[in-house]
């Protein structure tokens, strides 16, 4: 059966009307962030999986690790890391039912994104 009103029907919001929230952005971001995430663990398993090839491939690998871009990559592992894990968290926090309401929700919002630059600068001075 054919769908009479498919043309009266109101569209769905387009990216280029749509104003971004601080809750869809770091929504956005968590998923981007897990991906990332990804590429990190890739990397140090190469690392472990040269470490016990040998010597020549072990070289190679840790040449790109101890790098300037190595280090980068590293340290965006962990800022990525610790922003995921809150942002884990505050979603445990949202399925009891607590911070649905718009004030605390941005309020986490922020903690994710400051909370994740504090403790990554917190874990690159300490180790």
């Amino acid at each position: 059966m054919a769908d009479v009103n498919r043309g009266n029907r109101p569209l769905s919001p387009h990216l280029s009307i749509y104003r971004p929230q601080l809750n869809s952005i770091t929504s956005i971001f968590v998923r981007i962030t897990g991906n990332g995430l990804i590429v990190g663990a890739l990397l140090v398993v190469w690392w472990l999986v040269a470490a016990a090839s040998g010597a020549a491939s072990f070289d190679t690998i840790d040449g790109l690790m101890t790098s300037i871009l190595g280090d980068l990559v590293m340290t965006l592992s962990v800022l990525a890391l610790w922003y995921h894990t809150l942002g884990g968290l505050r979603h445990l926090i949202w399925d009891t039912g607590h911070g649905l309401d718009m004030e605390t929700s941005d309020k986490m919002g922020w903690v994710m994104i400051i909370g994740s630059v504090v403790l990554t600068l917190l874990t690159v001075i300490v180790i």
